[in-house]
């Protein structure tokens, strides 16, 4: 029987997020009691918890959201195991070095690092394990489809140059992912689908990997 794990942030009314961007509002609109059902107000970033990067969130001629090949998205993926690395640790290319098997053109990646334990804590956005520029010229060069992250950005310092080199070569950056520890498999299908946003630079996404997949065809 195939086995989904979740791998997505709570969204929850005053939920942290990066210091400069839009704060996270979950607002009740109505009620049972005041129109006969619940509906609430969401006011979100598109870049809020666990979302995905498209590359119009640094070129403004880069492809928007909507644009996204889906395929980048969805599909199987790769979980590498990092959860020896410290907090605030450069990855080198050198440390997806004995990885290197799995990551090919098209390829889908995930970092475990564990870093997601830290939400929603101060330095959850500051002191994770950061993408170097070497590793993402690296990854640009291996021509991946995505990477995923459970840290809530690339790098703390160098985020504009790591972005982009990644988004420069059109690779999904997706952030905050969670739970990674929860995967049993180092295979999985990995679901990332962001909303139809038109447009617009990342969305928000319900992050999800499905072991033994076989089991849905």
């Amino acid at each position: 029987m195939a086995r989904i794990v979740d791998l997505t942030l709570p969204i929850y009314h005053g939920a942290p997020t990066m210091p400069l961007d839009p704060k996270c509002a979950v607002i009740v609109h109505h009620t049972i009691e005041s129109m006969k059902y619940n509906i609430t107000q969401l006011v979100i970033s598109t870049h809020h918890g666990t979302h995905l990067d498209a590359p119009y969130h640094f070129f403004c001629d880069g492809i928007t959201v909507d644009k996204l090949d889906l395929h980048k998205c969805v599909g199987d993926a790769h979980v590498l195991d990092l959860t020896r690395v410290p907090p605030r640790y450069s990855l080198k290319p050198r440390d997806l070095e004995p990885f290197e098997s799995r990551i090919n053109p098209d390829s889908r990646i995930m970092l475990r690092t564990d870093w997601w334990r830290r939400f929603p804590r101060k330095e959850y956005f500051s002191d994770g394990p950061m993408i170097s520029p070497e590793l993402a010229r690296w990854l640009a060069k291996k021509r991946i489809a995505m990477l995923g992250l459970e840290t809530p950005g690339v790098h703390p310092i160098e985020w504009e140059k790591v972005h982009k080199i990644l988004l420069g070569a059109e690779i999904v950056v997706v952030e905050g992912l969670a739970y990674l520890n929860r995967i049993k498999k180092e295979n999985v299908f990995f679901v990332a689908a962001p909303l139809k946003l038109k447009g617009r630079d990342g969305s928000p996404i319900r992050a999800m990997a499905i072991e033994d997949i076989q089991s849905y065809r």
